[in-house]
């Protein structure tokens, strides 16, 4: 995960039929990963909003 992402921590996933995760889009806010997550509900499929910070490495 880089820099862009850290910046970014809530993510939407979409979850397909066959089993699988795909991110579909990194937002700052929670607010603002739930209101495009309402958005894209409209189309159809299922969605869900996650916190998604990288863990960092010490050493």
């Amino acid at each position: 995960m880089d820099y862009r992402d850290e910046l970014r921590p809530w993510a939407i996933f979409r979850y397909l039929p066959t089993g699988e995760n795909v991110c579909v889009a990194r937002l700052r806010t929670r607010t603002d990963a739930d209101a495009y997550t309402s958005l894209l509900r409209q189309g159809g499929g299922k969605f869900q909003v996650v916190f998604d910070q990288p863990q960092r490495v010490q050493g």
